[in-house]
């Protein structure tokens, strides 16, 4: 399975960054390819490409903020392949927010 996401919180800081470990933790113990994109205190990091966005199975957005870009995700939000909860949510529950992923 092939996944994107993207974090971002409203401070930009802990949970932004927390929450890219904990999904690339899951997919590494999953066998599964993800990509984050984080939106934090630093800016854009690690951005994804309209390229990866198009061939992920499913987009997960864990943001409790606006982001930059969120437009390129619409063709997905369309396909139904389009997750989105707080950074928090995600921190509670990582396994579930996957398993969601998987059935989309």
């Amino acid at each position: 399975m092939k996944l994107v996401a993207v974090t971002a919180c409203t401070t930009g800081i802990a949970h932004t960054y927390m929450a890219q470990e904990a999904l690339e933790k899951e997919c590494k113990k999953r066998g599964y390819e993800i990509k984050v994109e984080t939106q934090g205190g630093l800016g854009i990091e690690n951005e994804l490409t309209e390229e990866e966005i198009a061939e992920a199975d499913a987009v997960i957005l864990a943001v409790s903020i606006g982001i930059e870009g969120d437009e390129r995700f619409d063709e997905k939000r369309d396909e139904g392949k389009v997750l989105t909860m707080d950074p928090s949510v995600l921190l509670k529950d990582v396994c579930s927010v996957i398993d969601q992923a998987e059935k989309i």
